[in-house]
């Protein structure tokens, strides 16, 4: 769904398809305003998430000042250097908007230690933001992003849910 570019809205660009398959899942919760989230088409890479947004979204962030932007990585247990490296790509006066999301290995892994599908995790990911739980987040692949999370939450969440609470 697209979202109105004038209105808080939050676009996602996962990696592959396993983290498009989470994205799409988090959107199924129905407290989600439809309307504040979009789910782009996988990139194909982490690398090319990040070349994606420079070359085809940091513009637009400067002139829609509403927008936020999750990129959706896999770390591939490389979260020292990937994550230091994503963020110094990003514009720095786009930068508070931007926030990086991902699994500590690859999605697949998490599916399998938790004995869900994708999709599943997504929509769990979506009831705990709801519900104002971080149970989900605790997971050994999901716990680094604990100080990305809770800035993506403040930031989001108040137009991201129909209620609207943070």
């Amino acid at each position: 769904m697209s979202s109105n570019n004038y209105l808080p809205h939050l676009v996602i660009l996962p990696e592959d398809e396993a983290d498009a398959k989470i994205a799409h899942g988090f959107t199924l919760n129905l407290q989600i305003n439809q309307r504040a989230i979009q789910v782009l088409p996988y990139a194909g890479g982490w690398k090319v998430v990040v070349g994606k947004f420079i070359k085809d979204h940091a513009t637009k962030m400067r002139q829609y000042l509403e927008r936020r932007f999750l990129l959706l990585i896999d770390f591939d247990k490389q979260l020292q250097n990937r994550l230091p490296y994503i963020q110094n790509q990003i514009p720095e006066n786009v930068r508070d908007r931007v926030f990086i999301l991902g699994v500590f290995s690859k999605p697949e892994k998490l599916g399998s230690a938790l004995g869900k599908k994708l999709e599943s995790i997504g929509e769990e990911i979506a009831d705990n933001c709801e519900q104002n739980s971080n149970q989900f987040w605790q997971h050994d692949l999901l716990k680094h992003n604990q100080a990305e999370l809770e800035r993506m939450i403040a930031d989001v969440k108040p137009f991201l849910f129909a209620h609207g609470k943070a």
